[in-house]
């Protein structure tokens, strides 16, 4: 019989996914800054980016918080993401429309990460892991940051210009 799976095994599941997710994600950036017309938004991609890096090495921390070797589990949800963000840039390719919706598909990627990473310092709590919860907390700040960012892009550029070109 197999034994009865605990929170922390769910933590450590949760961990590689979205360990998986930000792998993903750090090749997913450079593609849709390169794919940007605004300055501005592919700027916001390019210091994304920069911090994801950082996210990724703190993830490695709090792997080594639970004596865990750092690994992946495939994250259906984010190749799914992903997978949306490449049709945009095809079937937007060149048009006014392209920066806005990948804009959407960044900020849906964002969401993901802000549920999963507040369900993980949620459960490190519970478990009393500390350092893994302030490490968590800290890129809990950097994706709400990013989603603010890129909420200000839409609202002051983006949208406008893909509008306008109507």
């Amino acid at each position: 019989m197999s034994k009865t799976k605990t929170l922390q095994d769910l933590f450590h599941d949760a961990l590689k996914d979205i360990y998986y997710a930000e792998k993903k994600i750090l090749s997913a950036l450079p593609k849709m800054a390169k794919a940007a017309h605004s300055e501005k938004l592919r700027s916001a991609f390019e210091q994304h980016l920069r911090e994801t890096e950082g996210q990724v090495e703190r993830l490695e921390g709090v792997f080594e918080e639970i004596e865990a070797r750092p690994q992946g589990k495939t994250c259906d949800a984010i190749l799914g993401m992903i997978v949306e963000g490449k049709e945009i840039m095809s079937a937007y390719k060149g048009g006014p429309a392209l920066d806005a919706g990948l804009l959407a598909a960044a900020q849906a990627v964002e969401h993901y990460e802000i549920s999963r990473y507040g369900t993980l310092i949620t459960w490190a709590d519970e478990l009393g892991l500390t350092n893994a919860s302030a490490l968590l907390k800290q890129t809990l700040a950097e994706e709400e940051n990013t989603n603010e960012i890129l909420t200000r892009l839409a609202k002051s550029v983006v949208n406008e210009e893909a509008q306008a070109a109507e």
